[in-house]
């Protein structure tokens, strides 16, 4: 026997190529006007650094007082606030991640006191 011809044999047909998607020849004329920015590298965000006052806070409640009365006095002397004023700045630096980072020791025993008392408060 001769040569097969398969373009005669009507169940042997020759796989065409498909043309290329029309998207693919002609591009999108909304895809020219968007621009896509390019993948960022992860960093990890550092914390905005703490101010001078609130260091000096920091460093005002590491230490150890016998009495309240005299802390509050010392805060009004040392930076001339309100006992009610310096607490809620102390609040906030409790949940400052560069309080953290600064002094993680004395962030967490401030956190465990301020749990205990509003659990005291809720109780009551």
């Amino acid at each position: 026997m001769g040569g097969c011809h398969y373009a005669d044999d009507p169940l042997r047909t020759s796989v065409r190529a498909l043309p290329p998607p029309r998207s693919a020849m002609q591009p999108d004329a909304s895809l020219n006007q968007q621009s896509v920015p390019a993948p960022r590298e992860e960093t990890p965000a550092e914390p905005p650094a703490l101010t001078e006052r609130e260091v000096q806070i920091l460093a005002f409640e590491s230490k150890w007082w016998k009495h309240a009365g005299a802390k509050e006095q010392a805060v009004r002397d040392a930076f001339g606030l309100s006992s009610t004023r310096y607490y809620q700045l102390l609040n906030a630096l409790l949940d400052n991640p560069a309080a953290l980072a600064h002094d993680p020791v004395l962030i967490g025993r401030l956190r465990r006191l301020r749990s205990t008392r509003a659990r005291t408060r809720r109780r009551s």
